[in-house]
């Protein structure tokens, strides 16, 4: 199934609809599918060069796949790196794929078609963009800290005054990020194009040919608004006879049409950011932000020209401070949802998606339900993570402590500090079901065995300057079983389950499964001696107030006592 689905349109705005389907980058691969390791980043000026290199290194290994599979061990020689990172970039490349591939195996353990691997290599040479300054920066800044990011490198700053310096506060917009990952793809198109063609007899452009079966893994990288494959929107291979083979096309074709596609949708963009700046609000600027998802309204009346398809498939749960927040399948759209900038809250997110993005939260507790893609937790600090998932990829935090269920090793990348993992420790009625629905086992549980790469992102020229030599990254240490505690989910409002998930579906290692014994046994005997206690209705009166109003202080001196307020408010 195509992980690009998109969700209908609100009915509320009015909007003129646009009749053409738009181009728009795979966010995906650009968000999740980008590794620190500097040798599969390649200098731009040699880079359709030394992938041409490559393809021929491959081409023996894909050829005698019989189908034009590579895998881990063929890339790590190529490459010349080692195995583990070998197989690390495949796994990343499973996660991001446009759909299943039953071939590829759990997270990239068989062989990868050659195409997917090249676009894959070639995308590792993107750069993220550059944070754009508030158009108010003076007042801004009175809020903010202004340190420089490049002040005291790896030092001065905490991950969260890092997120607030660079930006000036404000990260860039879902339409900054897709305009920008247009225009890089606009530039490097016809590179693109050449790598995956085939050479045929012929002078110039004529030389160099695509399939239709090629074409369509260009995917990968681009897809249409409404949902249209890339062949049936492109005139060559519409209504291709599915009983005959289409002929090929010249890759020059190809390149003018795509690079047609990219530059109606950059206009798009700009028209859309014109209006935007005149304080009209476009809905399909949005995804859905579970802050306004009540209470969002037009700031004004006038028809906009948007496509009705233009929806972006996430769901937001952003800028939420001292609260309590509870998301169910029902309420999240689309197969990713973000949790962003939230401080001193905890927020649970009970539903199965396909990747889930942290970034930029203090003092906040966010358990993930079940995600069958990719988790990446970002600029946090002081933070519990507590998710059900294939794989997480953490990056410049501090002070946090991650609960896993994971089938492949934690990635942890760029300057942490403090950071402790745990094994996962919670469970709430659809756990089970959702676990099934995006294909996490639980049978697997790889919390412990941390795959560290660089403190330097060279996908990220802002946060961590060119020039400075890179690090291994500090690792995780685990939490102290005697202080590993289990994290009760309220299922107040949980409709009724056939067969409900009732303890926690991944098995604590011996070691913490001992230390749990042993709490609940001492608990037992606590609850049998006051149980035995021969006292008299007064004083059995007085011992429950004395234990009620223990447990009414712990609640007020840890926070959670906000908890029972905003959830039994919900």
């Amino acid at each position: 199934m195509v992980d690009e689905t998109l969700d209908p349109p609100p009915a509320t705005p009015p909007m003129v609809a646009a009749s053409t389907p738009l181009l728009r980058p795979r966010r995906v691969a650009f968000e999740y599918g980008l590794l620190p390791i500097p040798k599969l980043i390649f200098p731009e000026s040699a880079l359709a060069q030394t992938l041409s290199q490559l393809k021929e290194k491959l081409a023996p290994a894909a050829a005698a796949s019989g189908d034009g599979r590579v895998g881990a061990a063929a890339l790590a020689e190529a490459l010349q790196i080692p195995p583990d990172q070998a197989a690390l970039a495949l796994g990343m490349l499973a996660a991001v794929l446009p759909a299943e591939d039953p071939a590829l195996g759990a997270g990239g353990g068989g062989g990868v078609d050659l195409r997917d691997v090249l676009l894959f290599l070639y995308i590792q040479s993107y750069k993220r963009l550059v944070p754009r300054p508030h158009k108010d920066s003076p007042a801004v800044t009175d809020v903010w800290p202004s340190t420089s990011a490049f002040d005291g490198y790896l030092s001065a700053l905490s991950p969260i005054q890092l997120v607030r310096s660079n930006s000036r506060r404000f990260i860039p917009s879902q339409a900054d990020e897709e305009i920008h990952q247009l225009s890089y793809l606009q530039k490097h198109m016809a590179n693109i194009l050449t790598l995956l063609a085939d050479s045929v007899e012929g002078e110039g452009d004529d030389s160099l040919v695509l399939t239709m079966e090629t074409f369509e893994h260009l995917g990968f990288l681009v897809h249409f608004s409404e949902g249209t494959s890339l062949s049936q929107a492109a005139t060559f291979f519409a209504n291709s006879d599915p009983d005959m083979p289409a002929a090929p096309v010249s890759a020059a074709q190809v390149n003018d049409w795509i690079l047609q596609n990219i530059v109606s949708s950059l206009e798009f963009y700009t028209e859309k950011s014109t209006a935007k700046e005149g304080s009209q609000q476009i809905a399909s600027d949005l995804d859905v932000t579970m802050a306004d998802a009540n209470t969002s309204h037009l700031r004004n009346n006038t028809p906009t020209v948007v496509n009705p398809a233009f929806h972006r498939n996430s769901t937001f749960v952003e800028g939420f401070s001292k609260t309590s927040v509870v998301k169910h399948a029902s309420d999240v759209k689309g197969h990713s949802v973000k949790v962003l900038n939230c401080h001193d809250s905890v927020i649970y997110i009970l539903a199965p998606v396909k990747y889930a993005t942290v970034y930029g939260c203090s003092d906040t507790t966010v358990v993930l339900g079940a995600v069958g893609k990719v988790v990446k937790v970002e600029h946090c600090e002081r933070v519990h993570i507590i998710a059900a998932a294939k794989q997480i990829c953490i990056a410049n935090c501090r002070e946090c402590i991650f609960y896993l269920g994971v089938t492949h090793r934690p990635l942890i990348v760029g300057d942490n500090h403090k950071l402790h993992i745990a094994p996962f420790n919670t469970y709430y009625p659809r756990l089970g079901e959702h676990m099934r629905q995006v294909g996490v086992d639980p049978s697997t549980n790889k919390w412990d065995q941390p795959f560290v790469l660089g403190v330097v992102d060279p996908h990220d020229s802002l946060s961590h300057p060119a020039g400075v030599s890179d690090v291994q990254a500090e690792s995780a240490t685990c939490v102290d079983p005697d202080l590993f505690t289990n994290f009760l989910i309220p299922n107040w409002f949980e409709d009724a389950v056939q067969e409900p998930t009732k303890c926690n579906p991944f098995p604590l290692p011996e070691i913490y499964q001992a230390s749990q014994s042993k709490k609940q046994a001492v608990l037992g005997d606590t609850q049998k001696t006051i149980r035995e206690l021969q006292l008299d209705e007064n004083r059995k009166k007085e011992l429950a107030s004395a234990l009620h109003a223990q447990f009414k202080d712990w609640l007020y001196a840890t926070g959670n006592i906000r908890q029972l307020y905003c959830l039994q408010g919900d």
